[in-house]
């Protein structure tokens, strides 16, 4: 039981640890110290939904219908350039992006936000539903334990980002360390945009 659990959890994290736009919300919302909980929980409830449903089968149903991963890819991909686009924004006026200045965003639209990256991407679809539904039943009779190393890496790796990425706080008391943030998840979204299209 332990190595499918063990092998679970390897590969989950080689999966998510890639910088991608849900990783630099998360980290963002860590650095603002802002809604960092339930910005955490949505993504490891998300991971663990996903995870549980590639094991179910979901992945063999996505595979027949190749359709609903073109919708998915073009409507994340506009939803994706609508963030790069904000993210550009933000970081030409430097001066609100102090946190204590520019408040608090609302919790309904951090928690739309962080939904919408998490199920309008379709790579999430193909890694964490096809790829590790699939790996997942090459550990029977413990393809469920595989499923649960994989949920706790996931655990692991969105509550040491977003809780982490406090420490950094001190460095982005300066505007112009969120202006460079800013331009890198923008350019990080736009290439994630393109390549969705492409």
């Amino acid at each position: 039981m332990f190595p499918a659990a063990l092998a679970g959890w390897l590969t989950m994290i080689s999966l998510i640890v890639a910088i991608g736009a849900q990783n630099a919300f998360v980290l963002r919302q860590g650095i603002r110290r802002e809604h960092v909980l339930p910005v955490v929980v949505i993504c490891a409830l998300a991971d663990a939904l996903l995870i549980a449903a590639g094991i179910a089968g979901l992945g063999a149903i996505i595979a027949n219908h190749p359709a609903v991963l073109t919708v998915t890819k073009y409507v994340g991909a506009a939803f994706l350039l609508w963030l790069a686009i904000g993210s550009f924004r933000r970081a030409r006026h430097p001066e609100v992006l102090d946190p204590a200045a520019a408040g608090p965003a609302s919790l309904s639209a951090v928690v739309t936000t962080c939904l919408a990256l998490t199920f309008l991407n379709p790579n999430v679809y193909l890694d964490t539903v096809m790829l590790i539904g699939s790996l997942a039943h090459q550990h029977e009779p413990y393809a469920w334990v595989f499923g649960l190393g994989a949920v706790v890496a996931s655990i692991v790796w969105f509550a040491a980002l977003g809780f982490g990425a406090g420490y950094l706080r001190p460095l982005f008391a300066r505007p112009r360390s969120w202006q460079v943030l800013d331009i890198v998840i923008g350019l990080i979204v736009t290439t994630i945009a393109v390549s969705l299209v492409l």
